[in-house]
């Protein structure tokens, strides 16, 4: 047993949901999303080196050393599985462990709008994930790979770096690849993705110009995408796409994106009121006849009032919507949806003069 798994396990033991561990500080754990310090003392870098390169082949001890940063997928077995990110940093060596649940949560479960329930009915066409950082778009993601799994016969290609849920194969073939161990990039493994005949395929990131002009070809070609993208909001991954093209190349990409998109997804995570948790707001778009015009003509600035102005037409929900619901049905406090609205003003005054009596959900 590596000595780094006992931080590990009292993660896990207390229902945390990271473990930082960084040189120059004591081991620190986040739990429903504020960080805490284990009474440890602050490590120095040689300990932390040695407590990190422990559980690390000499292989990644290699491409830590040369990139200064890597990520994996590391496991405890029979106790639990975490995304590692380990880094250098101004004052040495440094890594952040996400904790992966054994078993892919379902939709329920996650208590998230049944809307998404729609992102499995698709046969084609591209959906996107967005939100910041740790906003459990991930688990998500996964909780839909699970319902897909579960219901058709298809087969479901992901591509990810690195491999978090593990999924048992059901009604589906599920094929993952992780960057780094089974192909070297995302536009590698997007590139021979068709010729492996997926039906499904997720794109863990889609960053760079190549990885999004493969997704969004491979999404025109028949294949249902899901990919990320690092946005805060649905209006904003558009631009994201198109931004990464050539700018004579916007008006071309623009309407390929108006045909492909079925829907946009943005979450945030919030702390439950009554302290047992997070949950997601959600803000959905799906794609219709209006959307498309947007994106169509360069107006996908439109798109937030669109979703301010809509009452959950279609599925759509704008985020402010979700985080109303939230408070109605008590679930989490105000203060904590004030801090993610995109209005808080307009969200305060909404909160306030509707009576919150729970008969309303997210």
């Amino acid at each position: 047993m590596a000595a780094l798994d006992a931080f590990l396990e009292f993660v896990v033991d207390q229902r945390a949901s990271d473990l930082h561990f960084t040189s120059g500080a004591p081991p620190t754990v986040r739990f429903n999303g504020e960080l805490f310090p284990v009474p440890f003392r602050d490590l120095s870098e040689p300990e932390a080196r040695r407590f990190l390169f422990e559980i690390m082949s000499p292989e990644q001890r290699s491409t830590l050393e040369k990139t200064q940063e890597l990520d994996f997928a590391y496991e405890l077995p029979g106790f639990a599985r975490f995304r590692a990110n380990v880094f250098i940093h101004r004052g040495g060596i440094g890594a952040v462990f996400r904790v992966i649940p054994e078993r892919v949560p379902t939709l329920a479960e996650m208590r998230l709008p049944l809307a998404l329930r729609r992102l499995t009915t698709f046969t084609d066409g591209l959906v996107l994930f967005t939100g910041p950082t740790g906003s459990g778009k991930t688990t998500t993601q996964a909780a839909i790979i699970h319902e897909l799994n579960c219901t058709r016969p298809v087969h479901i290609l992901t591509i990810e770096d690195p491999i978090e849920f593990l999924h048992s194969e059901r009604e589906a073939v599920i094929t993952q690849r992780q960057v780094g161990t089974h192909t070297g990039s995302f536009h590698d493994a997007l590139r021979s993705a068709l010729r492996e005949s997926p039906d499904v395929l997720l794109v863990g990131e889609m960053r760079d110009y190549e990885t999004i002009s493969l997704a969004l070809a491979a999404a025109e070609t028949g294949v249902l995408v899901f990919g990320t993208l690092h946005t805060g909001a649905a209006a904003n991954a558009v631009d994201r796409i198109v931004d990464v093209f050539p700018e004579e190349q916007a008006e071309q990409v623009r309407g390929s994106v108006s045909v492909t998109l079925r829907a946009i997804v943005a979450q945030r995570l919030l702390p439950l009121a009554d302290g047992s948790g997070r949950m997601a707001a959600v803000e959905m778009l799906f794609n219709n006849t209006a959307v498309a015009h947007m994106v169509r003509e360069g107006k996908s600035h439109h798109i937030d009032a669109y979703l301010q102005q809509i009452d959950a037409t279609g599925g759509n929900q704008s985020l402010d919507r979700a985080l109303l619901g939230l408070v109605r049905s008590r679930r989490v406090t105000l203060e904590e949806a004030l801090k993610q609205a995109r209005y808080p003003q307009v969200l305060l005054s909404a909160a306030t003069d509707l009576p919150g009596n729970g008969d309303e959900e997210s």
